[in-house]
């Protein structure tokens, strides 16, 4: 487990630069291949492939502002459709996902929606050869109640994404699971509790409850 709030920021660090390594490489590449290229139709083809990574950037960059940093300003609360946009941003390009939105409430806490952006994350990632991921979450009195749940061809959580979440893991943890442990960490100090579906189970089940005071 990490040892300090130094560690972990370097761990997060780690894992934002190796998922903006590859859209970020295509826009290299795309530049050299569009300085050294004549024929109309490939410099054509070459600035639709710019625009895709380009694109493809800024959506990380946007659902990881969210979900690791202090987006949604200083105030207690996030706008619900921001995290619906970042989550189709991240999602939406690669259409291997089909992404089902079950969520009302106008804003949520700010912690509640770094929980349910981090689940998501993981969630979708686990689903390999893409599938249904369905998001819900509703605040009830004093607490937020949040489920994800993925259901594909093949779906893939290892042994030390499923111990962060459960807070389990007996060594360090790496960049990998850097979103899972602080998800986890954010419903422990929030007072809440995280459940996962069982490893031979046929869908991928996250349920967190967390305080929304």
């Amino acid at each position: 487990m990490p040892t300090s709030s130094t560690e972990f920021a370097s761990l997060l660090c780690s894992r934002l630069c190796h998922d903006l390594l590859s859209p970020i490489g295509a826009l290299n590449n795309g530049l050299e291949l569009l300085a050294d290229e004549t024929d109309p139709e490939m410099r054509q083809r070459c600035l639709e492939l710019l625009s895709e990574s380009a694109r493809a950037s800024a959506n990380k960059l946007k659902f990881f502002r969210l979900a690791f940093g202090a987006a949604g300003g200083f105030g207690e609360r996030v706008d619900t459709r921001e995290a619906q946009a970042a989550v189709m941003g991240l999602f939406g390009d690669n259409r291997r996902v089909n992404i089902g939105w079950m969520i009302e409430d106008p804003t949520l806490p700010k912690g509640a929606i770094k929980v349910l952006l981090n689940l998501t994350l993981i969630a979708g990632d686990a689903l390999v050869r893409g599938g249904q991921l369905d998001i819900g979450a509703e605040q009830r009195d004093d607490h937020v109640e949040i489920v994800v749940r993925g259901e594909g061809q093949r779906i893939v959580l290892d042994d030390e994404l499923r111990g962060a979440l459960a807070g389990t893991s007996a060594g360090a943890i790496t960049p990998r699971a850097a979103a899972a442990h602080l998800a986890r960490s954010l419903v422990t100090e929030n007072g809440g509790s995280l459940q996962i579906s069982p490893p031979d189970a046929p869908v991928l089940m996250f349920g967190a409850i967390i305080n929304a005071t």
